[in-house]
């Protein structure tokens, strides 16, 4: 253990930074390094973890209770192709007005919406009230994508027809 003065010299001496590595030690550990070179190491590590995390994207369909079965359909198409693409997807069903007094309307949307889209999610978040909005999230099916990939991989078979010549 050295104290501070000395190792202070010490980094003059060799034209180099003391550095604290771990302040809430007892004592404190410091280091005589290149504090520039340091602070680049840990940055390229940061930025070599963030690289590695893989971030799920949540997308959104906003419907009313109102809403009309064809226009929720589309909607529902929109969902299925970002659950087939390993997104998650959030379902909200927005109250204007009284609306908000008919609940069970929006909640039997979302069950509906929830079963359509079975094949290729699940529910993670049930349904549930958060101010005058209902919404539910769903997730993608394990395998989903392998799925989705192998259908548009696989090309309307032609079939071939050869024609006898007539005589």
């Amino acid at each position: 253990m050295i104290n501070t003065r000395e190792a202070l010299r010490m980094a003059r001496e060799a034209d180099l930074d003391l550095v604290e590595v771990a302040p809430n030690s007892s004592p404190p550990v410091c280091r005589i390094m290149d504090f520039g070179k340091f602070l680049y190491e840990r940055e390229k590590k940061d930025r070599e973890a963030r690289k590695a995390q893989t971030k799920v994207e949540v997308k959104e369909i906003k419907l009313r209770p109102k809403t009309t079965s064809h226009h929720r359909d589309f909607k529902v198409d929109d969902a299925r192709r970002w659950l087939e693409h390993n997104m998650k997807v959030r379902v909200t069903i927005r109250f204007r007005g009284r609306e908000i007094t008919y609940p069970e309307i929006a909640l039997e949307d979302l069950r509906e919406i929830a079963h359509e889209l079975s094949d290729v999610g699940t529910v993670e978040q049930a349904p549930a009230i958060e101010g005058r909005a209902m919404s539910m999230m769903l997730v993608p099916v394990k395998g989903s994508k392998k799925k989705a990939v192998e259908d548009a991989d696989e090309k309307p078979e032609q079939s071939e027809k050869i024609e006898q010549p007539q005589e």
